[in-house]
């Protein structure tokens, strides 16, 4: 049985697209997603999944959101091994330990294409450091990420649609995703 997490973009950040977590474990659970567990109201969703692959998972929650919530955010999956991995991957190793709060993660949906990575330096930026690595772009805020003038906006055209979390939040779920796989 897989670990999976599911990062739902853009969800309870204003009056729109609210979805309470109860319904959205609701929503999960009735794709199929198993001991579903959630963390802040921000979207953000470890489970165990028993069924083939977790490909086909994130376009049915998508759409279940769609039916409880009238609106179809976009939803990024990761396993607990891709949570691993991007978590070694980091580029922002001494950011990450010292000042995690300056660091964020976007994790995107799909495959960067070839010259994402050329487009993503092309961004512009203060004194912000972004790395590509895999599905995942590593962005560090030295100066902090309430006064950047980086557009996340011009992130994701460059690199395909993701949703970003902090690097608290992304050690909270893997340490979620890692309880789940031992319990």
């Amino acid at each position: 049985m897989a670990i999976g997490v599911a990062l739902i973009r853009g969800i309870n950040v204003g009056s729109t697209r609210s979805l309470p977590m109860q319904v959205l474990r609701e929503c999960c659970e009735r794709v199929g997603m198993l001991d579903v567990r959630t963390y802040i109201q921000s979207g953000n969703v470890v489970f165990r999944w028993a069924g083939p692959g977790l490909a086909s998972v994130a376009a049915k929650l998508e759409g279940e959101i769609e039916q409880a919530g009238g609106f179809r955010p976009a939803v990024v999956l990761r396993t607990r091994a891709e949570l691993h991995m991007a978590v070694a991957a980091n580029p922002f190793a001494a950011r990450a330990e010292n000042e995690p709060a300056k660091l964020l993660v976007v994790y995107l949906q799909g495959k960067p294409s070839a010259g994402a990575g050329a487009a993503l330096d092309q961004v512009k930026r203060g004194n912000e450091q972004l790395r590509l690595v895999g599905r995942e772009v590593f962005i560090d805020f030295p100066d902090g990420v309430g006064k950047s003038k980086l557009s996340l906006a011009g992130v994701e055209k460059a690199v395909g649609v993701g949703t970003a979390r902090n690097w608290n939040t992304t050690l909270k779920l893997l340490a979620m995703a890692d309880e789940l796989d031992w319990a």
